[in-house]
């Protein structure tokens, strides 16, 4: 897998910068890689590629 420590680690563009929930993802050679941004060196996810654009397909329909 991609070195975790050197992945490029983004936020979603609607985070609210309160620094209260909020999630970092990092795309590698394996999936999306999603943790928490207050805990950088707790448990990661893995969302393989496929899963990750259904999921993001499935929120451009949810109302804000």
């Amino acid at each position: 897998m991609t070195d975790i420590v050197t992945s490029y680690w983004f936020k979603s563009s609607h985070s609210g910068g309160s620094g209260t929930e909020c999630v970092e993802c990092a795309h590698t050679d394996r999936g999306t890689l999603i943790r928490d941004s207050k805990f950088t060196e707790g448990d990661l996810i893995l969302v393989r590629y496929q899963a990750w654009r259904e999921f993001i397909e499935a929120l451009k329909y949810i109302a804000l």
